[in-house]
């Protein structure tokens, strides 16, 4: 690479510009710079009359310099430059602090543009630090249709620093584009054509020096397709890299038809369908790379058990990392449980988290390294070191979405051969983002619920306007205890000043939800404080002594628990044994109490669409109806408001899933959180680009189809480099 674009901003711009930009932005080359683009434009205005000035009016007015005076300052260091404009009907004072060289430009009677917001001192107008543009001898701007014509012109507004101003971004990018020498294009003409695309060339110069909203618009479509199109070859190239690598192909045998034979219900059509895809992808020499997205209770983890008995009809072994002990726990009793004494005892499941005693956990390696333990349930503990696997032929990932990509690659390389991964999620994930995020993935959807699920009851508790309604809330719940169901209750935080190590939820907002208040003393027979107790360590005593819930057994469940108290604690409310639970998010996932009826969720504000989706698919699992309460202060038509209506209104995930992306106002897919900062999306937005994304895959498939090594399209093989650096590439890698 050593295109226009690949020259580094030292040669371009001078150390001292180029060192403030790398350590503002990370930037180091042209091409760099010229990726950052405009977040709005603005706009200088219309002409204004200095007669009809007003204060705090943004204005653009034409006059002429009528006098320059520079003054020391008498309270600091430094000095004034004060200039004094007219345009014959009225006069204007300008200022500018610490500027004195500026009288080489600002000599009575020079015409030009002036462009700022009105202030008043000492009861004269006056423009701080204006924008301004002055005339040469002559110049026909100075009145009629070309000052108008730079009044109007948009003025590029860039993301800043405390360090970088947008203005100085806007200079160094004016420097970098007067420099620029021919560009090649990377997206082939055909394509280019066919979508009436600008050059590459002119989309830069018009989305960073527009002449009118036209040209920036017309950039802005171009770069978004551009950058699309870039990120679903690299999608579709690490797609076809992985069909290239060896995988063991696994059929299915005696295991998995016993298996069947004795499951007490018949599969849904969905789960039928999805586990012919699986089965066809286990059974191929290629490695499988699948995504089951379902709602909670769709039956994605009995597609996955009859994955792993495929794989063990051989001797193959599948592990299953779980993102918390609670869930892993769950999922080991679910899985001896469905596979019944016989067949468990011959699969061996066993269990792998960081709580293990040494003696257990000695036992437990020596089970895996062996091969005799068959299917594999952990946490990160399946990621150490010591974790040795006999035969690794299935990963299965449950809730991707909370391990780092660096997780998910440690465990399958644990693998002699690459094994056959399957990704489980129950966050419906919307099509655009699948393209996007898990483009190298197969997309496979459980869309129906197994007969028999009764739809969950949803409700806002709105404790801006009814206060007294907290009180009901809790006397609710105890109605539904009085039929002999059991509730959870869910908060953000451990404790006032701990919340649970969460990364989907959300930070409380306080102009958005009201200021904090203490906890009623009387146990909730009062109003609501404007913020109710919202930790696990404030509500388990209120609700022990409240007198809905009185005789209640109501106990507390968070990740500051051992192991041994969590699993004790969760055994005990399956058994029946804990009416209430009040739990932070540890409980978000694979928890299935079928008596558990009620959720009231405590400031259900403080979480996300999608997460409040997961943790209200903890109830009604049991042929019992679901009801769900979501508490909250948060103010109508707040936005956080409108995540609680969001989840309360539908019970489709998928729905939820775009409303969870439209609110969130997305903008990062390879993230910096994920992939390296300059490797985040810049103008493509997966909300509402969908049809871009998809035209941009279409796009790609064709073009790679012909020419999957880009043997003919250096252009593209190069942007792909910058565009992709050596972290986002990791990242797809990995993913």
């Amino acid at each position: 690479m050593t295109g226009p674009l690949d020259a580094k901003l030292v040669s371009v711009l001078g150390d001292r510009s180029a060192k403030s930009l790398a350590k503002a932005f990370g930037m180091t080359t042209v091409g760099d710079l010229l990726a950052h683009v405009p977040r709005r434009y603005a706009r200088r205005g219309e002409l204004t009359a200095l007669s009809e000035l007003r204060v705090d009016e943004s204005v653009t007015i034409v006059a002429e310099i009528l006098s320059v005076t520079e003054r020391t300052m008498r309270a600091r260091r430094g000095s004034i430059l004060e200039v004094t404009i007219g345009d014959g009907r009225g006069i204007l004072a300008l200022t500018f602090f610490n500027q004195a060289w500026r009288k080489a430009d600002l000599v009575k009677g020079r015409r030009g543009i002036f462009a700022g917001k009105v202030g008043e001192y000492r009861g004269i107008r006056q423009l701080a630090h204006p924008d301004y543009e002055l005339f040469e001898a002559g110049d026909e701007r100075d009145s009629g249709p070309t000052a108008q014509k730079w009044a109007m012109q948009p003025i590029p507004i860039y993301p800043a620093t405390s360090t970088v101003a947008s203005w100085q971004l806007q200079k160094a990018i004016a420097v970098a584009l007067d420099t620029l020498g021919p560009l090649d294009d990377p997206i082939p003409a055909e394509v280019r054509a066919e979508r009436e695309l600008l050059d590459h060339a002119t989309a830069l110069e018009w989305i960073h020096r527009p002449e009118d909203d036209r040209q920036w618009r017309r950039a802005r479509d171009t770069l978004r397709f551009h950058e699309a199109f870039l990120l679903q070859v690299a999608l579709l190239q690490r797609r076809a890299q992985l069909r290239e690598q060896p995988a063991t192909p696994r059929t299915p045998g005696a295991e998995l038809a016993g298996f069947d034979a004795a499951l007490p219900f018949t599969l849904t059509a969905d789960q039928e369908l999805v586990g012919q895809e699986v089965a066809r992808d286990l059974a191929s020499p290629v490695p499988m790379n699948r995504l089951v997205q379902g709602e909670v209770g769709s039956g994605k983890t009995l597609v996955a058990v009859r994955a792993m008995l495929t794989v063990a009809e051989d001797g193959g072994q599948s592990a299953l990392l779980a993102p918390t002990e609670v869930l892993a726990a769950q999922h080991l009793r679910s899985i001896v449980s469905v596979l019944g004494p016989d067949r468990a005892a011959r699969m061996r499941p066993v269990l792998l988290t960081g709580q293990l005693s040494a003696g257990e956990r000695r036992a437990t390696l020596l089970a895996i390294a062996s091969g005799a333990s068959r299917i594999v349930v952990g946490t990160h503990a399946l990621l150490g070191d010591k974790v040795q696997f006999a035969d690794l032929g299935l990963v299965v990932v449950d809730e991707q979405h909370r391990f780092g990509v660096e997780q998910r690659e440690t465990l399958r390389r644990k693998g002699s051969v690459p094994p056959h991964v399957l990704v489980l999620t129950a966050t419906p994930i919307p099509r655009t983002v699948a393209m996007t995020v898990f483009g190298d993935l197969d997309v496979s959807t459980i869309a129906t619920l197994p007969a028999g699920r009764i739809p969950i009851v949803s409700h806002v508790v709105p404790l801006a306007e009814r206060r007294d309604l907290w009180h009901r809330a809790w006397q609710r719940l105890g109605e539904e205890l009085a039929q002999g169901r059991q509730g959870f209750v869910v908060v953000p935080a451990i404790d006032p000043t701990t919340p649970e190590d969460d990364p989907d939820a959300l930070e409380p907002d306080a102009e958005e939800a009201g200021a904090g208040g203490a906890a009623d003393a009387t146990g909730g027979q009062a109003d609501a404080p404007p913020r109710p107790p919202a930790s696990v360590a404030e509500l388990t005593p209120l609700l022990r002594s409240h007198p809905a819930l009185a005789g209640r057994r109501v106990e507390p469940l968070h990740g500051r628990m051992t192991t041994d108290e969590k699993d004790a604690t969760m055994r005990a409310f399956a058994a029946g044994e804990i009416d209430v639970l009040v739990a932070t998010t540890v409980i978000e996932v694979g928890v299935d109490v079928p008596n558990a009826s009620t959720m009231v969720v405590v400031e259900a504000d403080r979480f996300g669409v999608s997460q409040l989706h997961q943790l209200r698919g903890r109830v009604g699992r049991g042929g019992v109806p679901g009801l769900c309460l979501f508490v909250t202060a948060a103010e109508p038509g707040s936005l956080a408001r409108e995540r609680v209506e969001a989840v309360a209104s539908t019970l489709d995930g998928f729905e939820l899933a775009s409303i969870d992306l439209e609110l969130r106002r997305e903008g990062d897919v390879l993230g910096a959180t994920q992939s390296g900062g300059r490797s985040s999306l810049r103008l493509l937005r997966v909300a509402k680009d969908g049809d871009v994304i998809g035209d941009a895959r279409e796009a790609a498939a064709l073009l790679l189809e012909r020419d999957p090594q880009l043997t003919t399209m250096p252009a593209l093989r190069d942007a792909l480099d910058r565009r992709l650096d050596d972290e986002a590439r990791a990242y797809l890698e990995k993913n």
